[in-house]
C-alpha cells in the first residue's frame, strides 16, 4: 500500500462520507440494525453515532484500513455498546458461521474488490432470520447517468481507493442469494450525479 493510499486516502473517503446528504442516508439505515451487529468498512466510524443501543448488544467493525479507525477514536468513546475493532477484509471475516443478528453495509460494495465474495461472508455470519441492512451508491438507472459513470469509474477508482460508481447494489444482492424486504432509490441532494444515485433498504436469507 503506497503513502497516497495509506494517508490520503482515508482522510479523502472519511470527507466524502461525512457530509449532510450521505449522514441523512445513514440515519434510515443504521438505526435498523439489532443485536449483534457485523459491519463491514466500519472505517472513520461514521454509522457509530446513529446506532439505537437500545435494540444492539455489541458492533463488529471489520475495515483493512488502520488509518481510518484510528479516525474513529472520538467516535467510538463514551457509547453505551462495545465495539470490536477488526483489521482484515469483508471478504474473509474471522467470525464464526451464523453468529450475528445484523449485517451493516454503508459506502462499502462500492469499494470491496469482489462484492459477491463480501456477501457470502454476509450469508455466511448471520443467524437465521437475520438480516442485511445496507445503503450505498451505485449504477444509475439512467441511461446518459450510467453512461458517464462507466466512462469517469477507471479515474475514479484511482482517485478514491478502488471505490466503484458503477455497481448494481439491488442486483448484486439479489445475485446473492437475498431476499429484498425493503428498497428505496433517489439521487441525492448536493452531491454530483454521477456518485449521487443512492439505494438503500433491507435484505433477509432467500
Amino acid at each position: 500500500m503506497g503513502l497516497y493510499d495509506r494517508y490520503v486516502v482515508p482522510r479523502l473517503v472519511t470527507c466524502a462520507c461525512g457530509t449532510k446528504p450521505v449522514i441523512k442516508q445513514r440515519q434510515k439505515v443504521v438505526p435498523k440494525a439489532v443485536g449483534t451487529v457485523l459491519e463491514f468498512g466500519i472505517g472513520a466510524g461514521h454509522n457509530l453515532p446513529h446506532y439505537d443501543s437500545s435494540r444492539i448488544d455489541r458492533v463488529i467493525g471489520v475495515d483493512p484500513c488502520k488509518t481510518s479507525w484510528e479516525l474513529a477514536s472520538e467516535r467510538a468513546a463514551n457509547l453505551d455498546f462495545d465495539v470490536e475493532f477488526i483489521q482484515g477484509s469483508a471478504l474473509d471475516v474471522p467470525v464464526e458461521d451464523a453468529s450475528v443478528d445484523s449485517v451493516l453495509i454503508t459506502f462499502t460494495l462500492c469499494t470491496v474488490p469482489d462484492p459477491m465474495a463480501a456477501l457470502k461472508e454476509a450469508k455466511r455470519t448471520l443467524k437465521p432470520g437475520g438480516k442485511v441492512y445496507f445503503c450505498e451508491h451505485g449504477l444509475s438507472p439512467d441511461e446518459r447517468v450510467a453512461k458517464w459513470q462507466n466512462r469517469i469509474n477507471p479515474l475514479w477508482k484511482k482517485v478514491f481507493g478502488g471505490c466503484h460508481i458503477n455497481r448494481d447494489t439491488a442486483g448484486l444482492l439479489v445475485d446473492a442469494g437475498f431476499k429484498l424486504d425493503e428498497l428505496e432509490q433517489m439521487y441525492l441532494p448536493g452531491t454530483p450525479t454521477i456518485a449521487g444515485f443512492n439505494t438503500w433498504g433491507e435484505a433477509s436469507l432467500g
